[in-house]
C-alpha cells in the first residue's frame, strides 16, 4: 500500500450488492482494464458486469446492483452549500486557512505534500450515516473553502479497519484518480470511464430504490489500483478487506461504505476535481478526524 494510500490502520471497501469480491467473473473482467491515460474507454462488453459489487449503495437484501463504495467543526468563515464560498472576509487570501478546520495533527501529516486539493468527509459521529463533504484548494496564502454539500456514509458509520460487510466507511486520507458512471463524462478532468456496467438496482437500507445512484462516480483508492476504472476488481489487500469505495450519487439512504452526495454535487465535484492538485479524500467521524 502507498503512502496515499493509507488509512489510520494502514489498512484502509465494495460491490454493488456486497462487495466486489462477490463476482469472480467480474473480477476476470475488471482485472483486464486498464485505462488509457486520458480517458477510459473500455468496451462495454468488456466489462458487462451487472454489476454486483456488494456495499456503496447501501442497498437491502433485494438489491442486484450496489457496491461497497457504495459538519467539520469550523470556525471559519464556510462555503454556502453546494455554491462556491462566499466569505465576509473581503479577499481569497483573507478567507485562506493554515489548516483544514476540523483535523488533528495525524490527520493533517497523512496528506502528502504535494496534495492542493482536498475533499473533506466529515462524519456527525462514529456510528452515524450523516456527514458533510467540504471541498478546499491550497494556494500561496493556505486553504481556500470553495464548497460544501450534505453527504451520506455506511449505515454503522466509521471504523479505522474497514472490513467487507461491516457496513462502515473507513478512516483515513485517500487519492482520487480516476472517475466514471452510467452518465457521459460532466467534464471532469479526471479518467472518466463511460460504462453501462454502473447499475444500481434494488433497494437500500430504507427501501428506497437505488437506480442512478452510480450515474456519476469518483473511485476513492481504498485497497485498489491508482490509474484504473473503478469498475476494476484488484484488491492488493485481499478480498476480506472490502474495496471498490466510491464517492456517488446519493439515493436516499445510507450505504454500505461508500460516500453519497447529491446528482448536482458529484457534478460539481467531478468538474472541479484536477489530477495536476493532486487531490484526496480526507475522510472520517469528527472525532477521529481530530486526532
Amino acid at each position: 500500500m502507498t503512502p496515499r494510500q493509507r488509512s489510520r490502520s494502514q489498512s484502509p471497501s465494495a460491490t454493488t450488492g456486497r462487495d466486489a469480491a462477490r463476482t469472480s467473473a467480474t473480477s476476470r473482467t475488471a482485472a483486464a482494464f486498464r485505462p488509457d491515460p486520458r480517458r477510459l474507454g473500455l468496451p462495454t462488453a468488456a466489462l458487462a458486469l451487472s454489476f454486483a459489487l456488494a456495499g456503496c449503495a447501501g442497498s437491502g437484501p433485494d438489491t442486484t446492483a450496489t457496491t461497497d463504495h457504495q459538519a467539520a467543526a469550523s470556525r471559519t468563515t464556510q462555503a454556502a452549500p453546494g455554491r462556491p464560498a462566499a466569505g465576509a472576509a473581503p479577499s481569497a487570501a483573507a478567507q485562506a486557512l493554515a489548516h483544514l478546520p476540523g483535523l488533528g495533527p495525524h490527520t493533517e501529516a497523512e496528506i502528502p505534500a504535494d496534495t492542493r486539493q482536498v475533499v473533506l468527509v466529515t462524519g456527525r459521529d462514529k456510528n452515524s450515516s450523516d456527514s458533510q463533504v467540504a471541498l478546499y484548494e491550497r494556494t500561496g496564502e493556505g486553504w481556500q473553502p470553495k464548497a460544501t454539500w450534505p453527504a451520506r456514509n455506511a449505515l454503522r458509520g466509521w471504523t479505522d479497519d474497514h472490513h467487507l460487510d461491516d457496513l462502515r466507511s473507513p478512516v483515513g486520507v485517500f487519492t482520487l484518480t480516476d472517475a466514471g458512471g452510467l452518465l457521459p463524462d460532466p467534464g471532469t478532468k479526471l479518467p472518466y470511464h463511460q460504462s453501462h456496467s454502473f447499475i444500481a438496482s434494488g433497494t437500500g437500507f430504507d427501501g428506497e430504490p437505488l437506480a442512478g445512484a452510480f450515474d456519476y462516480v469518483v473511485a476513492i483508492d481504498y485497497n485498489r489500483v491508482p490509474g484504473t476504472s473503478p469498475l476494476d476488481q484488484t484488491k492488493p489487500q485481499g478480498a476480506a478487506k472490502g474495496g471498490n469505495i466510491w464517492l456517488h450519487v446519493d439515493h436516499g439512504g445510507p450505504t454500505h461504505a461508500c460516500v453519497a452526495l447529491k446528482k448536482d454535487a458529484m457534478r460539481a465535484l467531478l468538474r472541479a476535481l484536477d489530477p495536476a492538485l493532486h487531490p484526496v479524500v480526507v475522510m472520517g467521524d469528527a472525532s477521529s478526524l481530530a486526532r
